[in-house]
């Protein structure tokens, strides 16, 4: 299953981002999947993507979309969240360090922590996309 959704850079939007993606996950793998313990995660993980988005790369910008698609295979999930900002330079970036009392800059963070796979690339086809890729675990069918 394949879906798209072309949203505001506005964060009145994210309840409406995140149903979007609740909803095309709970459709497509129905009770394969223990929903108390994934949807928090890729709710997370679809919040601190879409509010990087509305909150820096399109910040005063808020005429332009932010795209987010989704494909669903097995228990396979690849998210690809598109902005048309400057960009994010990952060579300044450093993870925040426990002592530090530091408000930003654990997004990235969090991202690589609940997914397998997290990847970011600058300037194609016009934008920017930070794709996300995570395997759910099958809920075990009692016999």
């Amino acid at each position: 299953m394949r879906s798209e959704l072309h949203v505001p850079s506005d964060l009145k939007f994210l309840t409406i981002v995140e149903n979007w993606l609740l909803g095309c996950l709970e459709v497509q793998f129905k009770s394969s999947v223990d929903w108390s313990k994934q949807s928090s995660r890729l709710r997370l993980v679809l919040v601190e993507a879409y509010s990087n988005v509305v909150r820096h790369a399109h910040k005063d910008q808020p005429y332009l979309p932010v795209l987010i698609r989704l494909e669903l295979k097995e228990q396979d999930i690849a998210l690809e969240v598109w902005d048309y900002g400057k960009g994010f330079d990952l060579s300044d970036y450093s993870p925040p360090s426990p002592t530090d009392q530091q408000e930003g800059g654990y997004g990235w963070l969090i991202m690589h922590r609940l997914m397998d796979k997290v990847e970011y690339q600058l300037q194609v086809d016009g934008g920017n996309c930070l794709k996300l890729e995570v395997s759910l675990p099958r809920v075990a069918q009692s016999v």
